[in-house]
């Protein structure tokens, strides 16, 4: 038996304590042997919980919200909170690793690169400087955006365009050219450079406004670590045929990262996120839009922990950094790299 004694408050403890019961303190000495203590038990939280007990030092721990690997600040023992994890997650899953090898990694970020005027041989002038693979969790957060729009009808406008110049050259032509000059065909000149403006001339670019709807689902992906928030997907939904239940047993290899980022601040980032992705995609397919709005339902949240591989290069000098789904090969988003 060794006595043990708390180094800040001097009360005597026993000699496996990793923690003063009194003060609170960490204790150095951990057990008899001065070997620390190093669970493989698993904590189930009860719903409602707000704090559970180390299995290993009885000290209190509180995982952030989405933890499930989590670390007794006392006594150093890695905690698992087992399959159910926090009981305030409904549904917690994780996606397979397909890509584990680097090579086969590298190999599709070179594509990457490579593809588009700019890029070309972009990967042969960039030299790598760390691959790294870990499982990021993200909140899985469904909506459903319904966008209405109004947008100038290219193809009506043409045709009108078409129909107005004709009598216009005529008329031109009849009074002997004296107005053809204005771009050829008399006023057609002046309707076809008021189609361009969107307003004036005959057209006015207003005539064949149409009302269109837009209507997608998402699966949105937010990340659930604010540390990795400059790597948020803007357009990318992860392959989620073969996600299975989380089980830390399948995650050997990889180092699984905890979430800080709560549900209620995903669900209002995924709303803001889809806005804009719906916006985009109007504006894509639609030259002249001119009203625009979205509205969205938001479903409930799942935890997903995704198989992430961090591909850094350094480039003139410059950093390019691409994220890699690990299950699917595909490019999450990317640091310093433009889009062809």
């Amino acid at each position: 038996m060794i006595d043990v004694f708390c180094p800040k408050c001097g009360t005597q403890l026993p000699d496996d304590a990793g923690f003063c019961f009194k003060c609170g303190a960490r204790i150095g000495l951990l057990s008899g042997q001065g070997q620390p203590v190093t669970s493989t038990q698993q904590v189930i939280a009860p719903s409602g919980a707000a704090t559970l007990k180390c299995p290993s030092c009885g000290a209190p721990i509180s995982p952030q919200f989405g933890e499930m690997l989590v670390t007794c600040a006392y006594c150093g023992s890695s905690v698992s909170l087992g399959n159910d994890g926090w009981k305030s997650i409904n549904k917690h899953t994780m996606l397979p690793l397909k890509f584990s090898q680097q090579d086969d990694v590298l190999k599709a970020v070179h594509g990457m690169m490579d593809i588009g005027l700019l890029h070309r041989h972009l990967q042969e002038s960039s030299t790598l400087e760390e691959a790294n693979l870990a499982l990021v969790p993200y909140w899985l957060i469904p909506v459903s955006a319904r966008t209405s729009l109004v947008a100038v009808d290219m193809a009506a406008e043409a045709g009108q365009l078409a129909t107005t110049a004709a009598p216009a050259g005529i008329w031109g032509g009849d009074r002997g050219g004296g107005w053809g000059g204005f771009g050829g065909g008399g006023l057609a000149g002046g309707v076809l450079l008021g189609t361009m403006m969107g307003g004036g001339g005959f057209a006015g670019g207003q005539g064949n406004r149409r009302a269109y709807q837009m209507d997608n689902d998402y699966n949105f992906p937010i990340v659930a670590l604010k540390a990795l928030t400059e790597y948020q997907p803007k357009d990318y939904q992860f392959s989620l045929d073969g996600r299975v239940i989380f089980d830390e047993t399948k995650v050997k290899g990889m180092k699984a990262l905890n979430g800080d980022v709560g549900e209620d601040v995903a669900k209002s980032q995924a709303k803001t996120l889809v806005d804009q992705l719906q916006s985009n995609k109007a504006h894509a397919a639609h030259h002249m839009v001119q009203q625009i709005s979205t509205e969205s339902d938001v479903g409930e949240a799942e935890l997903l922990h995704a198989p992430v591989w961090f591909v850094r290069y350094d480039h003139k000098n410059g950093k390019i950094v691409l994220v890699v789904d690990g299950n699917s090969g595909g490019l999450i988003n990317s640091i310093g790299l433009q889009k062809p």
